[in-house]
């Protein structure tokens, strides 16, 4: 008889922890399902279907837009993206005296590169008598005709070889 009084007992307990269980999966289930009905009511809160509709089909016009809009913005990106490549972007500067003791550091030498390390050196030369220019072409970093020591001193900080020096 104590047995039977024991299975029953075991029997009784785990009917009770399976409805208790059930209990609170039935709780728990109950309020997700209110909180996803909150959320529902407030989503169609002065919709009908029709308007509905609507409301999706406007906000298909407004992603059409947007991506219209992207395209542009692409486009007006890689146009710019070109344009900078193709400015000066890279430059040097040297300042020296090219006749010792004759008034200063008025000559100079300046290179202006862009991105491919093309450009030129343009060097100054100032003298009593006047002031004379020098252009050189640059391509890829290297002239065809030998560059005096402040053209190269200036190329070489444009192409970032050497640090820019205040003077």
């Amino acid at each position: 008889m104590i047995d039977n009084d024991i299975i029953l007992l075991v029997i009784g307990s785990s009917g009770l922890l399976i409805g208790m269980i059930s209990l609170i999966i039935a709780v728990s289930a109950n309020a997700k399902y209110k909180k996803l009905y909150r959320q529902y009511d407030y989503f169609m809160r002065g919709k009908d279907a029709e308007n509905l509709e609507d409301y999706f089909i406007d906000l298909q016009r407004h992603v059409e837009i947007l991506e219209e809009e992207d395209k542009k913005n692409k486009d007006v990106m890689r146009i710019l993206n070109k344009n900078i490549r193709a400015s000066f972007q890279k430059f040097g500067l040297i300042k020296y005296n090219a006749f010792g003791g004759m008034g200063g550091n008025m000559s100079f030498a300046i290179a202006l590169l862009d991105y491919t390390n093309t450009g030129f050196v343009i060097n100054s030369v100032h003298s009593r008598e006047g002031c004379f220019l020098y252009i050189k072409d640059v391509d890829a970093g290297t002239t065809e005709v030998e560059l005096g020591n402040e053209e190269k001193l200036a190329l070489e900080q444009a192409l970032g070889y050497r640090e820019k020096v205040q003077q």
